[in-house]
């Protein structure tokens, strides 16, 4: 309750910079945790929201959920808010992975939501499976996919699981490294699980998603209108998006913002009438260029400097770096124009790496946040 209404007042403090009241058109509750706090409180919530706020005619709602706590009356008052998505973050069914990443939760309570959502009336019910995760073998994705495709969601997340020990408070601890599957593993791993999706009838679209034709996300991936922003892939773009709560991530597409980590620091600046916003980067013109290209090849696998506003002085210096990619049939280039090929979407995070001029200058000398297949 506490932390609610300092969210509350964060959005109040916003409102107050803007010359007019805001429409919003995309609300996402993410993390996992919004189903923690009591339905009723996440009504106050919303409501609190849209005190300050206009709903735009084409809203688009929705929140993450656990299938350990997300109850039906969290779903039906999410509903009746106007949420029409949710997902729920799976995983692996496999019980020794589960109690490796401390996420013990059983087929039987994904099921159980799952099925809670449809009969409620959600139009898109989405699960997040993850490969590369500790103890997991080859047996363990065929099996959580198998499961995952007798409940039918509209879309999937299939991630590579993401290994950074060293930062703290991750909960990476629950096992060593050597209980990480290796790399060769982690292909087989993620070849075999494209493979059932696609013979279960999901499509591949953009980065690590697959959705069924009658999904919106799969018609906006085939129309060119998807978008991806920190909260994954969107149907449409917005300009600006407000990151509410401790370390929520701003973007006004021309610059960055994350509020404070720490829950106390940050209820200690919304008490003070603070922005809690502890850090953010203003990008240049050269910036919005490469985020132009990297945002092409994450949603439409493809992308070109043809046009003069996406021309930067860098370019041979990057197919530079691809040109091995291109050798191996990974990429193809042509005409100002680069494309994706079938064979290297699942490279296709290393394309948009050799974009990232900011990196290579660098050269950073620590460990990236996480890495690639």
């Amino acid at each position: 309750m506490p932390y609610i209404k300092s969210v509350l007042k964060e959005w109040r403090l916003y409102c107050d910079l803007f010359s007019t009241k805001p429409i919003i058109k995309e609300l996402h509750l993410g993390g996992g945790t919004p189903t923690f706090f009591a339905p009723e409180h996440l009504k106050m919530l919303i409501d609190g929201i849209f005190r300050h706020a206009t709903k735009s005619d084409q809203h688009v709602f929705s929140f993450e959920g656990h299938p350990n706590n997300t109850s039906r009356e969290h779903l039906q008052t999410f509903f009746d808010l106007g949420f029409r998505r949710v997902s729920y973050g799976v995983q692996d069914y496999s019980e020794k992975v589960q109690k490796a990443i401390h996420r013990v939760q059983p087929f039987e309570n994904v099921k159980r939501v799952t099925e809670w959502s449809r009969e409620i009336g959600y139009t898109s019910v989405g699960h997040d499976i993850i490969f590369g995760l500790p103890h997991q073998k080859i047996e363990d994705i065929r099996e959580t996919i198998v499961k995952t495709n007798e409940l039918r969601p509209d879309r999937l997340a299939f991630y590579s699981y993401a290994h950074v020990p060293w930062l703290k408070g991750n909960g990476q601890r629950g096992f060593k490294d050597e209980d990480l599957p290796n790399a060769e593993e982690k292909r087989q791993q993620y070849e075999l699980g494209k493979e059932l999706l696609t013979d279960a009838g999901y499509y591949e679209i953009g980065m690590d998603h697959f959705a069924l034709k009658s999904d919106s996300l799969y018609e906006a991936f085939e129309t060119g209108t998807m978008h991806r922003n920190f909260m994954g892939y969107t149907d449409s773009k917005t300009q600006l998006m407000i990151g509410l709560g401790a370390s929520s991530i701003s973007d006004s597409w021309y610059s960055f913002a994350q509020n404070v980590k720490s829950i106390e620091e940050y209820q200690h600046l919304i008490d003070h009438n603070i922005i809690p916003i502890y850090r953010g980067h203003l990008l240049s013109e050269e910036d919005l260029i490469i985020r132009q290209h990297i945002l092409n090849l994450m949603c439409r696998m493809e992308t070109s400097w043809e046009d003069k506003s996406l021309q930067f002085e860098e370019v041979e210096l990057v197919l530079e770096h691809l040109h091995e990619m291109e050798l191996d049939g990974l990429i193809n280039t042509n005409n100002n124009k680069l494309s994706v090929t079938e064979a290297g979407r699942p490279f296709v995070r290393n394309v948009c790496m050799a974009f990232d001029l900011l990196m290579h200058r660098k050269a950073p000398e620590k460990r990236v946040f996480s890495m690639t297949i």
